[in-house]
This record gives structure tokens, sequence and C-alpha cells, in this order.
């Protein structure tokens, strides 16, 4: 640009300059940009619609696959996000990176609904200030198809039974894999002592599982299929199976246990829009949008108590999940170090090899 004369040279670079700025800018005016898992929640049509309209804010979404990924995005488009969904296991890392910024709680006016477990969790709040707002919360463990299986399985173990040969269903997760198989040979999910009984656990799915997925979508269409009739799931995306997919399933909180998990809402560090990332993560906790969320798609349960309180008495968030008896069979997950990460992703691939030949 320099080799050209001084003035296009100049007025380019100021051009160049100013662009980022006046995006900025432009965006901070009327535009939320939203980074999250697609169909999760926050991009329902018209919760973004009922929002717009109350803010004058036009909601956007860029989406990710992997909490990596979303991690990478941050790290690459300093600027670009006002709001991003993070597993709370991962907020302290986006913390500690730099990527997120403190959340200023008093702008948040269902702040003091959230159940305080979840509200005041060590993960979220870091040094005095909050970075994430606890959203929703839920569990992993599977869910089967009631058309082809009775009676109703209540332990973790018929993710091995013979009888559901060739029929099983596993998500293509190293972590999940580890701790749901950590809580089947009776271990801490989060550090497994005995590694050698998780390899040989795993191992042994070699004749029961039909296929790997690793997205709701993916599952919904297997399931329909009948490549599966017994999966690994998560409670929220078993409740849209039933409602928005009408699949005849049920999800199961075993009796030996279930992963524990709950997902925040955190703001991006550069949000060009911080004020009105507030006012949607708001609306996210309010009752207002949870409670036909879950009503009429199905959702993971609350963390505000006075959204789940105002569910069907039969609702899955607040019959089961509710129950103080199911909660402690809970495990939640806890950060993970990077070293027994990579242990476990090198045993599930390792594992996955010898399932597929």
């Amino acid at each position: 640009m320099q080799r050209r004369q001084f003035l296009i040279g100049t007025s380019a670079a100021l051009a160049l300059t100013a662009a980022p700025r006046l995006a900025r800018r432009a965006a901070a005016a009327g535009e939320l940009r939203v980074l999250n898992w697609q169909g999760y929640g926050t991009d329902e049509a018209w919760a973004v619609e009922e929002f717009s309209k109350a803010n004058g804010v036009k909601v956007s979404h860029d989406y990710f696959n992997s909490e990596q990924e979303m991690l990478t995005k941050l790290r690459t488009s300093p600027g670009t996000y006002d709001v991003v969904l993070i597993n709370s296991t991962f907020t302290q890392q986006a913390q500690s990176e730099g990527l997120i910024q403190p959340i200023d709680t008093s702008k948040i006016k269902n702040f003091g609904d959230l159940t305080p477990t979840f509200r005041d969790h060590a993960y979220l709040n870091i040094d005095g200030k909050t970075y994430g707002v606890a959203w929703v919360w839920g569990v992993t463990s599977f869910a089967y198809n009631t058309e082809k299986i009775t009676p109703a399985p209540d332990s973790i173990q018929a993710l091995w039974d013979p009888k559901h040969k060739g029929k099983v269903g596993w998500r293509d997760d190293a972590v999940e894999a580890v701790q749901l198989t950590g809580i089947a040979t009776g271990q801490d999910m989060n550090n497994p002592a005995d590694m050698g009984k998780i390899r040989e656990k795993l191992e042994a799915l070699k004749p029961q599982v039909a296929t790997f997925w690793s997205s709701e979508d993916e599952w919904n269409k297997y399931m329909q299929a009948g490549q599966f009739d017994i999966a690994v799931y998560w409670s929220g995306s078993a409740a849209r199976s039933k409602k928005a997919f009408k699949l005849p399933v049920e999800f199961v909180v075993p009796k030996e246990g279930a992963i524990g998990w709950f997902d925040g809402l955190s703001i991006a560090k550069d949000a060009p829009n911080a004020e009105a990332a507030h006012a949607f993560i708001d609306y996210m906790v309010d009752p207002k949008f949870y409670v036909p969320w879950d009503t009429n798609v199905g959702a993971p349960a609350s963390a505000n108590g006075k959204a789940n309180a105002q569910l069907p008495e039969d609702a899955l968030n607040r019959a089961v999940l509710g129950n103080p008896e199911v909660a402690k069979r809970l495990q939640f997950q806890a950060p993970i170090p990077d070293d027994r990460k990579q242990e476990w992703l090198d045993l599930w691939q390792e594992v996955k090899t010898k399932i597929a030949q």
C-alpha cells in the first residue's frame, strides 16, 4: 500500500484502521452476537423475536461443535461476540486466557433467584468476580426406545447388556466415555483410580455399539431409523426428542449414578454490545423464557428455581431432576487437567479403533 502515492496509501490505511471500529460501533448500536451450540435455546426464533422487539437489538448467532472450537473462535475473533455459552468446566480456562469479562450481576434482575449451588459455584466466580451466569443444568446417561425395550432399564449396565447387542449408540467423546465408564465401574468419574478397568469395560462395548454419534440431530435420525434402541444421551435433548421429534424415548438416571453438568452464559472480553449482553443473559434466565422453552421444545433444567417450579408437576426437570434423591446420585463434572484429558483421548481413540474392527 505504501508503494502507491502517499495520499492514497494514507486514506486506505485510515479506512482499514477505522473499519473494525466502525463495525463494532454499528454492532453496539443495534446488534447482539451470540456464540452457542446450534438449537440450544438462545436461537429459538420466538425468543429472538421477543427479545429483539423489547430491546431494539438484532440478535445473530454463530455456532460451535465442541468446547475447543468455542475457545478457538473467542481467541481468533476478538470483538466479534457478545454472549457466549460456556460449559462451567471451561469458564476458568476462558477467564485465565482473557477471553471473557466480569459480569455486572446488578444488571441481571433474575440473578437472586438462581439456585445458590450453581449461582455461587467456584467455576463461575473467580477472584471475587462473576464470569458466568448459571443458566441450565442437566444429566448425561442414556435414553431408550420404549417401543423396543421393556421393562424400563434402571441400570447403566444396560448399555452392556447382551440383549441390546448391536443396538447401542455411544457419543464420540473421550471425556464422556471415560466418565460414564467410571460410574459403571464404581469409580470417581473425574479421576478414576483404575484406568485398566475403564479400558476393559469400554472394549466390552465392541459387540454392543451400532454406531457413534456426535450431534443431537444425528442421535434423533439414528433413533428414528432404528439404528439403535438405547444410547448415551443428555436429559434436555431427550426431552426435545420426545416433544419436537415425537420419538418414543425415555431418559434414565441409573441407580449407579450419572454425569451432572451445568452451563453458564458469559460475556466476551471485547464484546461490542456489553449492555445488550447483560439484558440478553437476564432474559435467558427468566422464567418467561425458560418455561415455554422447556414446555414446548424441551430443555435442560433451569438454574432458576422459580422457573423449574412453574413447570408441570410431571415434567422431567421438576419430577425427576428436581428430586433430591436423584440429585444425590449425580457426579458433577470437574475441570480435567490437560495431561489426564490427553490420556483419556488416547485411550478412547484406541478403543474406538478396536470396536470398529
